[in-house]
């Protein structure tokens, strides 16, 4: 007689590495087939929403970057959407296309990111390497632009922080590294940052293949992402998804085309459709986004080399005049000093401004009395009904399946757990 399977309830996380850090999971298994999984969440809770409340409109921009980690600059830019229209910003050009390109740089920064650490938890090494290689020249650009390799700060209402710079930043001599060594890391830094993103993206291509030479037609990859995690088209609408998670499943939506904002009108791209709506769906969606935003990002490179401009409003309301200007007059002192330290008024109304984040839809529900912070913030987090429906997604599947249903949702609890 053979042993009897056992019913039991496995507490999944918070410390397990592929729960990324702060999900509990309680499964409800059937010996390892698991009847039921129940997200339990707050294990972060941060309150940005609240917090939002007693700060300025402009102090509360950084909270955004600290939302998803992982697509700093996509938070900021829905944030500041809501701000413009409330207040009936006007944006230059040019910076409509410097946030464009940040919003795909930030696209592929995450994407890169979500594909290591989702093949790493299926048992993939190399790929998270591979990954990482690339991320460093990205987070380079990040750090030129705003100081920052992470938290940038970059967007603000109105435009952006400053124009791209001239240089790139350069690796030094060390002890571990002899000259030629340095020489050859920096051959593609002695430029603008526009040199370097132009060479970036002239060798992103290639690297692409490289991840895809790994996986896509990987046995064992195929093995743990094909029939996995399976959603409908009508209930991945159903249950609120948005972003790579809905395009996996066929639906065809994405804002930066149903509802274009910045100058996405303005770019040619494809829109990558899954048709099993399985895992491996989603991975081949986000990797052709990877090739697609690289496109966009090789159209933006080009308008900005040829249109100089302004790159932020020149209301000093809302944006701070130049340290050139403030050292010519006391006016422009006084509105520096009033806007850093009673911050800019929104007329009174409610907005609702929402961006493709790589992720999906990140929104910003955003209510103004009339002063200087707002009266109510809301955000939309894409990954929070993602989580929602892990249980329909999981019911039926073994123990690992649960792991490899986790590293396709692309979850990060900073924005869940907002």
């Amino acid at each position: 007689m053979g042993a009897e399977i056992k019913n039991y309830t496995l507490n999944f996380g918070p410390q397990h590495p592929a729960a990324h850090g702060v999900l509990r999971l309680v499964l409800e298994l059937d010996g390892e087939v698991v009847q039921r999984a129940d997200p339990h969440i707050g294990l972060l809770h941060r309150g940005t929403e609240k917090l939002a409340e007693s700060k300025t409109y402009l102090q509360s921009l950084p909270y955004m970057d600290r939302l998803d980690y992982v697509s700093m600059m996509c938070n900021e830019h829905a944030y500041v959407m809501a701000v413009e229209r409330l207040a009936g910003i006007e944006v230059p050009i040019r910076a409509q296309y410097i946030r464009v390109m940040f919003d795909e740089i930030t696209r592929i920064l995450n994407h890169l990111l979500w594909l290591g650490a989702h093949a790493l938890d299926c048992g993939a090494m190399t790929m998270f390497l591979y990954c990482f290689r690339e991320r460093e020249d990205l987070m380079d650009c990040y750090e030129a632009v705003s100081g920052a390799r992470l938290h940038a700060a970059y967007y603000r209402p109105g435009g952006v922080y400053r124009d791209l710079p001239d240089f790139m930043p350069k690796y030094g001599e060390s002890k571990i590294r002899s000259v030629t060594e340095v020489a050859k890391l920096n051959e593609n830094r002695q430029g603008s940052l526009l040199d370097f993103l132009e060479d970036f993206c002239a060798r992103f291509p290639r690297y692409v293949d490289e991840y895809e030479n790994l996986l896509t037609d990987n046995r064992i990859w195929k093995q743990r992402t094909v029939g996995i995690g399976v959603v409908s088209p009508e209930r991945a609408v159903a249950l609120g998804f948005s972003g790579p998670m809905l395009r996996g499943s066929g639906v065809d939506w994405d804002l930066r085309k149903t509802q274009p904002y910045e100058v996405y009108d303005q770019v040619d791209f494809d829109i990558p459709l899954g048709v099993n709506g399985d895992c491996y769906d989603r991975y081949l969606v986000r990797v052709e986004e990877l090739r697609q935003s690289n496109r966009i990002i090789r159209q933006c490179i080009k308008w900005l080399r040829s249109n100089p401009g302004p790159v932020i409003t020149a209301d000093h309301k809302v944006a701070p005049p130049s340290r050139v200007k403030m050292k010519l007059g006391m006016e422009h002192l006084i509105h520096h000093f009033k806007l850093f330290t009673e911050g800019m008024h929104v007329p009174e109304g409610e907005v609702y401004a929402a961006v493709e984040h790589p992720k999906g839809e990140f929104g910003v529900y955003m209510v103004s009395d009339g002063a200087n912070k707002p009266y109510r913030l809301k955000i939309r987090a894409p990954g929070f009904a993602h989580l929602a429906a892990l249980n329909e997604m999981s019911v039926g599947h073994m123990i690992a399946d649960v792991v490899a249903i986790i590293g396709t949702q692309d979850i990060v609890f900073g924005e869940v757990d907002r």
